[in-house]
């Protein structure tokens, strides 16, 4: 028997209070002499299953070689969580704004996608570790640390994340569906369409864990290729492509690119996948009574993720650069004129229009970069676009799915049949997605995009200040804690984004031109959402051991949770627990 198994059979799955770090106050009930302690079989309600690894998890292979630093068997054990984490880079929203970026700036900001990304890998590689130490995903771990009421506005904002990027995946379905169909099925009928898919998806996972995984390094595969493909017959410039990436500078750059560059960043580090992560660590049998083997997973776990968001980067890139070479400096006119002898010429007039007799810039989106891609290299290129944008929206769709679970499951204690929970959150969705489709023009559709970064960009705060707070906090992560240098970079970093993304919704709601009584409520909610990030700092810092907060009366009353998790002395984390007991059981 491995030492993985003999752990689990000697683990009994029990029930987590409210309180610090899952416990309440001795770190659960006690049987046969022995504490019984939070792992990843634990879940908030006893004998209840999670999604995604509720059956099964894949088993670490032991290596006895004590020489060997680096095992390709160990990395393809746990390649699959980061993969899956992935696919929110590569939405329908990120490809849109991958396209917008490319023709508005060229190559001048593929720099900013490039620090996107790795300001992504440092957010996805802390929240790795919290559910690798802990046992436990970022919303339970929020079930344990806030009270009640922040802990409610917390999963309201996330699930409004969550919703907004599902809208996103709707519209990329839809009109992949519809470029795919040649308009045969029209953009209405593709938005009812993409229900029925994603029941069709929620079956699969009962045919194991790793093929499951393997589904979707598959749609990812499509992707690459699709948009490679793409790439290939454009032809980019590689000098221009290779300095926009490496050089980090912006010459005669006008507001309209600050604002695609914002753009471009809000668009790639979605709040809800910090959450995701975090969970889906917990599918690999990591064995905690051993910090060799909780630092083993930390290695490989940020390895593999290191490899999906470089894999990631390179599909983003594609599409900058494909659309940079294509219609940067273009007017609509010059993309009419390009299709005159093409078959979509009329969808093109019809598309390419504008107030000034079509002397504008082209304002691109998913439907217009089609068209583009037909008339400049042929339909087959036109349909490759669209398979592209369909693995992109269908697999968003699953994951957004286990995000909604895993946050319903972690911040309310509360589990619901996948269906049902896909049901309501898809048409939540649906809804206004389809009034759009059935009542107004593609350009409504599309650019409706720019709401939903705005929107997903507002909750980023609530998913990136718990993440910071958590892993910094000795009491809960144990010797895996945050450095002073790990804590300095993640605050800044996570400042310098939010600054960003805060600057990208005033531009937006700016150019929305709200008046009266509804700038009134604009106002209002704008305080109420400064007040409640000022909370969650203050969680953060106490989290962190300033003393001064952790004494306050006001503090301990309402921000910290009903008994202080905070102290080293009454450290109750999963992973302090079982080293305790450990030296407890090896004493007897």
């Amino acid at each position: 028997m491995s030492s993985n198994e003999a752990y689990h059979n000697n683990m009994e799955p029990g029930a987590g209070g409210d309180g610090p770090a899952g416990s309440n106050g001795t770190g659960g009930s006690q049987r046969s002499n022995h504490q019984q302690i939070l792992n990843e079989t634990t879940y908030l309600k006893p004998a209840a299953k999670q999604a995604y690894f509720s059956d099964e998890k894949v088993l670490i292979p032991d290596d006895d070689r004590t020489n060997v630093r680096f095992s390709f068997r160990k990395l393809w054990a746990f390649t699959g969580p980061g993969f899956l984490m992935s696919i929110a880079y590569l939405d329908p929203g990120n490809i849109e704004s991958d396209m917008q970026s490319g023709a508005a700036a060229k190559y001048k900001i593929l720099w900013v996608l490039l620090w996107a990304t790795v300001l992504g890998l440092l957010m996805q590689r802390l929240a790795a570790r919290l559910g690798v130490v802990t046992g436990l995903h970022l919303a339970e771990m929020c079930y344990r640390q806030y009270k009640r009421f922040p802990r409610w506005i917390l999963w309201i904002m996330i699930e409004i994340a969550i919703i907004g990027s599902d809208m996103q995946e709707v519209i990329g379905t839809a009109i992949a569906i519809y470029l795919l169909s040649n308009k045969v099925v029209p953009l209405w009928g593709g938005v009812l369409i993409t229900i029925v898919d994603t029941f069709t998806f929620l079956f699969l996972d009962k045919y194991g864990l790793r093929k499951l995984e393997f589904l979707f390094g598959s749609l990812i595969t499509i992707m690459a290729v699709s948009f490679g493909y793409e790439y290939i017959v454009s032809a980019p410039n590689q000098g221009e492509v290779l300095e926009g990436m490496f050089v980090p500078w912006c010459s005669n750059c006008d507001s309209s690119v600050l604002l695609q560059a914002v753009g471009v960043v809000g668009a790639v580090i979605m709040p809800h996948n910090l959450y995701l992560h975090s969970a889906l660590v917990k599918s690999r049998d990591v064995d905690r009574r051993q910090p060799k083997k909780v630092s083993e997973a930390n290695f490989y776990f940020f390895i593999e993720a290191s490899v999906a968001l470089f894999v990631s980067f390179i599909i983003n890139l594609f599409v900058v650069a494909v659309f940079a070479h294509g219609m940067y400096g273009k007017t609509n006119n010059d993309v009419v004129e390009m299709c005159a002898d093409k078959s979509m010429y009329e969808d093109a007039k019809m598309s390419f229009v504008d107030s000034n007799n079509g002397t504008d810039i082209i304002d691109a989106d998913l439907y217009k970069g089609g068209l583009f891609l037909g008339c400049t290299f042929g339909a087959v290129a036109m349909y490759i676009w669209g398979v592209g944008i369909l693995a992109a929206g269908q697999s968003s769709t699953m994951t957004g799915t286990y995000a909604g679970q895993f946050s319903m499951e972690g911040f309310l204690n509360l589990q619901w049949p996948r269906w049902c929970r896909v049901l309501v959150t898809r048409c939540i969705a649906i809804i206004p997605t389809f009034c759009l489709a059935m009542f107004s023009k593609m350009d409504d559709l599309t650019h409706m995009n720019d709401i939903l970064n705005a929107v997903m960009s507002l909750q980023l705060p609530f998913a990136a200040i718990p993440t910071i707070a958590f892993t910094s906090c000795a009491a809960i992560m144990g010797e895996f804690v945050n450095g002073l240098g790990n804590k300095i970079v993640s605050i800044l970093l996570t400042i310098v984004v939010i600054g960003v993304n805060l600057y990208f919704v005033i531009v937006q709601v700016e150019n929305m031109q709200i008046e009266g009584g509804l700038l009134a409520l604009v106002c209002i909610f704008a305080v109420l959402y400064i007040l409640f990030n000022l909370y969650l700092v203050i969680h953060m810092a106490a989290c962190m051991g300033n003393q001064r907060l952790m004494n306050s009366r006001w503090v301990q009353r309402f921000v910290l949770p009903s008994q202080n998790s905070f102290s080293i002395k009454n450290a109750n984390s999963t992973y302090a627990r079982i080293a305790h007991n450990m030296q407890s059981f090896n004493g007897t």
